[in-house]
Order: structure tokens, then C-alpha cells, then sequence
């Protein structure tokens, strides 16, 4: 039995479509963007590729040993996921773990070609920027600094 107090057809004032529009909206797919940036950069100078989705973000965690990954620089988180949070009561930290964030896919590289990645991902119209950075562990560890707080998984 749904409990919420919002209807699909409703729309909040800081979203750009009716709450049923953006919560059904297709992903995009980044294949063509990946495309690309493998032609210019070369696969092997990419050390992971993580879609954020079916599993969020902290999904990377099922690919990395000996490995802390800080996600400091999120994007903005959309508005559409701070109303799921207010309507579900679920806490920030689980939001991250099930949810994408408004953020979907990562690439791991060494910095110096980031801006490369970065200025192909524009020329498609698709927002990118440096996130975090990764640090030597003793064990997996993935820390996300947000708005919300910090999250150690």
C-alpha cells in the first residue's frame, strides 16, 4: 500500500518535470561518450569503468582490494533524490548505497588525463568532473564526503 504524500502527476517547484516523468525517465546511455574516449585515450590507460547503478555508489567496492577511494566532489545531488529521501525517511548513508545519486558513471585514471575525459564527456553535452581520488589501504574502504555528511563503507 503506497503512503507517500506525493502523486505521480505532482510537481515540486525545484524539479523540471512531474515527479512520475523523472522517476521513469530512461537512463542515458553513456556509450557513446565511452566510445570515444577509449578512441582518443586508449583502454589501457583506464583502470576502471563503474556504471553507478545496481549498486550505487558504493557498487565500486565489489571491484577493488588495498584500495581507499574519497568521493569529495560529488555533483549536486538532484532534486528528485532529496524527495525520496524526505518522503521514505531512509538515511542519507543508505541513500548512497542504493541509490545513484544523480551520479552514474565513474571512470578511474591517473589525473593527468582527466581533463582529457572530462572535455569529451562535454563535447557530448554530459556533465563531468573530477569526484575523488584513490589511496593505498590495507583494505577496501570507499569514504564520500557530501552535504549530508561523511560515509565510511
Amino acid at each position: 500500500v503506497y503512503s507517500g504524500s506525493k502523486k505521480l502527476t505532482d510537481k515540486d517547484k525545484n524539479m523540471s518535470a512531474d515527479i512520475g516523468k523523472l522517476l521513469l525517465s530512461p537512463t542515458r546511455t553513456y556509450a557513446p561518450v565511452i566510445k570515444k574516449i577509449i578512441e582518443k585515450i586508449g583502454v589501457k590507460n583506464i583502470n576502471g569503468i563503474i556504471h553507478c547503478s545496481g549498486g550505487a555508489q558504493t557498487k565500486v567496492l565489489h571491484f577493488i582490494d588495498n584500495i581507499h577511494i574519497i568521493k569529495d566532489n560529488m555533483f549536486d545531488l538532484p532534486p528528485l533524490f532529496k524527495l525520496i529521501q524526505q518522503e521514505s525517511g531512509t538515511s542519507w548513508e543508505e541513500m548512497y548505497k542504493v541509490f545513484n545519486m544523480g551520479h552514474r558513471m565513474e571512470l578511474y585514471v591517473n589525473e593527468q588525463i582527466a581533463n582529457d575525459i572530462i572535455n569529451i564527456s562535454k563535447s557530448f553535452n554530459v556533465d563531468a568532473k573530477i569526484i575523488g581520488r584513490v589511496e593505498n589501504a590495507e583494505d577496501k574502504k570507499l569514504t564520500i564526503n557530501s552535504e549530508f555528511g561523511e560515509y565510511i563503507y
